[in-house]
């Protein structure tokens, strides 16, 4: 039987799941009518703020969550819900940096690759039952797959985006540099949290911050992004197939 929530806890993922569910209504009634190239952009931003709005919803309720008994008999609590939620909206958030900088398939292969490894090495850090030493050891290798995600992403995206125009270019730069600070805090926030049983950042806090940080990453990205509706109209696809039309 899983524990109660805290008070701050239920507050965090009421207020995150409000927050996500704004945000989509937010994305709708911005690309209501958009038919163009546009469009994708619209779509997969929605879809990013849509799915957070169902994983923090079932988190509030209490589903997504589990008890997980480590050796010295400690019990965590671990949302395991919001690993589904990363697993399935960062890659469709790098895709978005992706088509505004006509990247190449084989970039968005390499960036969505690195991503999926890093939060399933994270999500079994989390849920294995397993003491201090592997959990480090596992989110060591998360942490090493992440860096190799910000070269693919500040070298060989940033290139291909410098090839757009100026407008585009400059829209890519604040979006990755904003990826770069909010996705580099979720370690910082789970090696300090109880998930590493650290647990210098108690439990309510820990729910708390990656709540914030979720909501900046996916609906204050998606308002950035999709409040720039001509400048998208001006990206070169250097992609083929679904993703070019």
């Amino acid at each position: 039987m899983v524990g109660h929530a805290s008070g701050l806890e239920q507050l965090a993922l009421g207020v995150g799941t409000l927050g996500m569910a704004l945000g989509t209504a937010a994305f709708i009634a911005m690309g209501w009518g958009v038919d163009d190239e546009r469009r994708r952009f619209y779509t997969v931003t929605t879809l990013v703020s849509a799915i957070a709005t169902v994983a923090y919803l079932l988190m509030f309720l209490g589903v997504g969550v589990a008890e997980i008994r480590i050796p010295g008999e400690t019990v965590l609590r671990i949302y395991w819900m919001r690993y589904v939620d990363w697993l399935l909206t960062t890659p469709l958030l790098l895709l978005d940096l992706a088509l505004l900088a006509g990247a190449d398939r084989g970039t968005i292969y390499r960036l969505v690759g690195l991503d999926v490894g890093m939060v399933v090495v994270g999500a079994a850090a989390a849920v294995a039952p397993v003491g201090r030493t592997p959990r480090l050891v596992l989110w060591a290798v998360s942490s090493f797959l992440f860096v190799a995600l910000l070269y693919v992403l500040t070298n060989q995206l940033s290139r291909r985006a410098a090839r757009q125009t100026g407008e585009v270019a400059a829209l890519f730069s604040v979006l990755r540099n904003l990826v770069i600070v909010l996705w580099t805090a979720y370690p910082i926030v789970w090696i300090f949290g109880t998930e590493s049983t650290i647990g210098l950042l108690p439990l309510q806090y820990e729910t708390a911050a990656f709540a914030v940080l979720d909501l900046a990453a996916k609906v204050g990205f998606g308002f950035v992004l999709l409040r720039s509706h001509d400048v998208l109209g001006g990206t070169r696809s250097g992609t083929r197939g679904p993703l070019a039309d």
